[in-house]
């Protein structure tokens, strides 16, 4: 760490920070650092699909965040998993590929000014990096082709995406598993009016299907084996500190008087090093560089606000100087929330492992041999899935005009995330709220580095999330009670049949709820009259030069599904803009 200079300075070696330095150390002439604040991805519990239950809630992986006692929840507080290794949240997460809808990303043009946010000028960005299973397609990229919407000069970014291949790093996978109790549960939703996709990609999610997964040959597909490996550890130009914390920017005043994000200063575990993007070297020379913050939606508002960048008010609680208020910095934070509806299976048959349920399968030592067994040999079964492996897009109710409810299927039943199985035979039906009107916070709790954020989702906290919840309620009972799943004998056991006014269910919603650990927001992007937003529509941080965010906090409004893929298309985005000079 003795020449700490540097064109481009990525904070966070995560979903999107990986793709980034994919696409900016490909430019021989234009030196890259990486900064990420956990290890390497070298546990092998991050490549086995179901290792995400021991990386969440395991220090070596997971920043092991809390939420504040929420209100909404009834007092409760969750775990709130944030990818803290090489790869970021791709390390820990749900492995599911979903774009969401096209309707989100129309939003965004309408909310920054910008139509580069557009269904249609994302699409290509999202095919760009994706390697789909079945091949190149008008909707999907494949490795090593154009996808055919890029082909047409028509298209917008035609000129700026032409010079590079569909790029085909992000495996897009089948999933190597299948449950008779998953099939009838996708039979009674079809009976429910829900029609049967293949395809939740396609602009519309609307359906009932298995999701696609970012696996590759039955292994977890994370960024940095995407797009670090072995590229950008092939490039003498790129450079990676891992084990490294960004405790705040340099911030320095220019001779115009703007101020100009010039580095970071970085805790090695041992002492402070400071690293400058100047932009110095090469072809060039002369010109500024740039700190790219891609810490996430908690770690990018924190630094942030530790540097200055933020509502005034909150600073000076904990006096920091006030570099520029930003009162949108740390708000705005949205969140998925799913309600864990549990149904017992009081009728199984044969002997078949399809023909069980996890919570008993899982539990005794044939049932483990055999998953092991078929997992060592094959890469097929129960070590293979994704943590939810049916899903769902629907609508809460009939007045909705579009799906605004996501579900999540699991073979298997459990109190909460990281407690024992069930000793019983069951499935879980979880339901989100795709377009929550809750917004919560993201605020520093002291002027130190190493002190966890306030993290407040505040769920559950308007009439319409609250009336939404006591519908998905509603649908779920309609689904589970359709005919396909009638051989399983179901039985509600969470919330429960005796809870049946609109009070009662939101009531019970808060007591069973867990997030799905999509936040996103707390930096939103956004026109220049927006007194919230934190960046314009180039992801360019307001008041300070050589500054922008590229993760999840600069969506303005959730996406209509998970939330990893949409950050790499984001992340795409920001490449070329960088790249360009823009």
């Amino acid at each position: 760490m003795n020449e700490n200079i540097f064109d481009y300075i990525i904070v966070g070696g995560g979903t999107a920070g990986c793709l980034l330095a994919n696409r900016l150390s490909a430019d021989a002439s234009i030196r890259v650092l990486l900064i990420e604040a956990g290890r390497k991805d070298d546990y092998h519990w991050i490549h086995i699909p179901v290792g995400y239950l021991h990386c969440i809630g395991n220090p070596r992986t997971d920043w092991l965040y809390n939420t504040e006692p929420d209100a909404g929840l009834n007092g409760r507080s969750l775990r709130y998993p944030r990818g803290k290794t090489l790869g970021g949240c791709s390390s820990i997460n749900g492995m599911i590929y979903m774009r969401g809808q096209a309707r989100d990303y129309d939003q965004w043009a309408q909310l920054t000014g910008d139509d580069a946010w557009s269904w249609d000028d994302a699409l290509p960005h999202f095919m760009l990096h994706e390697d789909h299973y079945k091949g190149a397609s008008a909707m999907h990229g494949a490795r090593g082709t154009a996808p055919a919407l890029m082909q047409d000069p028509g298209v917008p970014y035609q000129k700026t995406l032409r010079h590079r291949k569909s790029g085909g790093e992000w495996r897009v996978d089948k999933q190597r598993l299948r449950w008779d109790l998953l099939d009838a549960f996708s039979a009674a939703a079809q009976q429910a009016g829900i029609p049967a996709t293949d395809d939740f990609n396609r602009g519309d999610n609307e359906g009932v299907g298995y999701f696609e997964v970012n696996q590759k040959n039955g292994w977890r597909w994370n960024t940095a084996k995407a797009f670090l490996r072995p590229a950008c550890f092939g490039r003498p130009n790129f450079e990676m500190w891992t084990s490294a914390q960004v405790s705040k920017l340099v911030i320095e005043r220019q001779d115009d008087g703007s101020q100009r994000c010039t580095g970071v200063q970085v805790w090695t575990g041992q002492e402070n090093v400071l690293a400058f993007a100047t932009r110095d070297s090469g072809k060039a020379k002369g010109k500024l560089g740039e700190v790219i913050l891609s810490a996430g939606s908690i770690g990018s508002p924190q630094i942030l606000q530790l540097s200055g960048i933020g509502p005034a008010a909150l600073l000076q609680k904990y006096g920091i100087p006030v570099v520029t208020d930003l009162p949108g910095v740390g708000a705005n934070l949205q969140d998925h929330l799913q309600i864990r509806s549990v149904y017992k299976v009081n009728k199984l048959s044969g002997s078949k492992v399809n023909n069980f349920t996890l919570n008993t399968l899982g539990s005794s030592l044939w049932g483990k041999a055999k998953i092991g067994l078929e997992y060592a040999f094959r890469q097929t079964g129960p070590m293979s899935m994704a943590p939810s492996q049916l899903g769902a897009f629907t609508r809460s109710s009939p007045d909705q005009p579009y799906p605004n409810i996501e579900y999540h299927v699991q073979p298997l039943s459990l109190d909460a995330f990281g407690e024992p199985l069930h000793s019983f035979n069951a499935f879980t039906a979880s339901v989100c709220n795709l377009n929550p009107t809750s917004r919560g916070t993201v605020q520093i709790k002291s002027a130190r580095f190493e002190d966890a954020p306030a993290i407040a989702p505040n769920y559950l906290s308007t009439p319409e999330d609250r009336q939404v919840a006591a519908d998905s309620l509603r649908v779920t009972r309609r689904i589970v009670s359709q005919s396909a799943l009638a051989g399983y004998q179901p039985e509600e056991f969470r919330p429960g049949v005796q809870f049946q006014s609109d009070d009662d269910l939101a009531r019970l919603a808060g007591d069973i709820a867990t997030t799905i650990f999509h936040p996103v927001g707390t930096t939103k992007m956004g026109r220049a009259d927006d007194s919230m937003a934190v960046v314009d529509a180039h992801l360019r941080v307001r008041g300070i030069t050589g500054l922008r965010v590229v993760d999840a906090g600069v969506m303005p409004l959730i996406t209509s599904g998970n939330t990893n893929s949409p950050t790499l298309m984001i992340a795409e985005k920001a490449a070329q803009w960088i790249q360009g000079g823009i």
